[in-house]
């Protein structure tokens, strides 16, 4: 049976890989994709993901969630990476949809009309997971599993010196969901930033005769220039591809359980991920955590599960 997910996300061009994986893979029934404010502003990420949709076409349809502005007032958004209009700066012209469920509703209600058999990817900010636990007091207990592409876990980031984007972008809402008694699965940056992808994999995509193949060489190349031209570096990291595998090929990864918080106050170390490495300390485990991806692997099941 298909695994059931809800998808969280912020498009930006990782999240579109990613959901370029997700739609079409068989071990996944995707029921939602939801938008979050993250490396776009609200609106726009509310429009990607029916632009994303719209342009693969996938053979079933999920429902769509709307994002609304997190209350970060240190927000910034990543369009400096992924183009003004967050998918490489393609031009694809989407239908305007009038009627919108936010996405936390959305979460809501498709965890509360299935108990226990619903799993959410969070591949961007906490935010829409955090309201959900707030508008519903029986979400906790309904949802299955939560997994989130966020945090660092030796404590340097990518957005401040030790802050990961996603933790930065809300970390109150961050702090809210990694302090929630619900099973979670954190993938931090420092196993996706493990996984990189140079040139040649513009070869390896799939053919311009597909769906996802035309959706990706539009958008997939300004990636490549942005992190040149911004990081100077020549190979990219899509880092919500990565912490989507885990979904879906889990035996790249090895896991283990950690203790971890948000910080929300420090002025240089506000949104970074802390956890408790102390020895001999009698501390609860609230998460599982990423520490080891089989990088090669890794890299080589993306290109599989987007050539399916």
């Amino acid at each position: 049976m298909a695994r059931r997910i809800i998808l969280d996300c912020d498009p930006g061009i990782d999240d579109s890989v990613a959901l370029s994986m997700a739609l079409f893979h068989r071990s996944l029934d995707v029921v939602a994709i939801t938008a979050v404010e993250g490396n776009v502003p609200a609106e726009m990420a509310t429009k990607n993901v029916q632009t994303v949709i719209e342009q693969l076409d996938p053979p079933r349809l999920p429902r769509i969630g709307a994002a609304t502005p997190n209350d970060n007032p240190d927000y910034r958004d990543a369009c400096f990476i992924h183009g003004r209009d967050g998918l490489g700066e393609a031009g694809f012209v989407t239908a305007d949809h009038h009627q919108r469920h936010f996405s936390e509703k959305i979460i809501c209600d498709e965890v509360r009309a299935a108990p226990g058999e619903i799993d959410i990817v969070c591949l961007g900010p906490l935010t829409n997971v955090a309201r959900a636990i707030q508008r519903d007091p029986h979400f906790v207990e309904n949802v299955g599993e939560i997994i989130m592409m966020g945090g660092s876990f030796n404590g340097i980031g990518n957005i401040t010196q030790t802050a990961e984007f996603n933790i930065y972008c809300d970390p109150e809402s961050a702090r809210d969901v990694f302090h929630a008694p619900v099973k979670k699965t954190l993938i931090p940056l420092d196993i996706t930033s493990q996984v990189q992808f140079a040139m040649n994999v513009l070869d390896l995509l799939p053919k311009q005769s597909t769906s996802v193949g035309r959706f990706l060489r539009r958008v997939i190349p300004y990636l490549f220039r942005s992190y040149h031209e911004q990081l100077g570096l020549e190979a990219v990291q899509i880092h919500d591809a990565i912490a989507l595998l885990q979904v879906i090929e889990p035996q790249l990864f090895e896991l283990e359980a950690w203790a971890g918080d948000v910080e929300v106050k420090g002025e240089l170390t506000r949104g970074m991920t802390v956890f408790e490495k102390r020895r001999a300390r009698n501390t609860s485990h609230n998460l599982e955590v990423a520490r080891v991806v089989a990088a090669s692997d890794a890299r080589q099941a993306v290109m599989r599960c987007l050539n399916t």
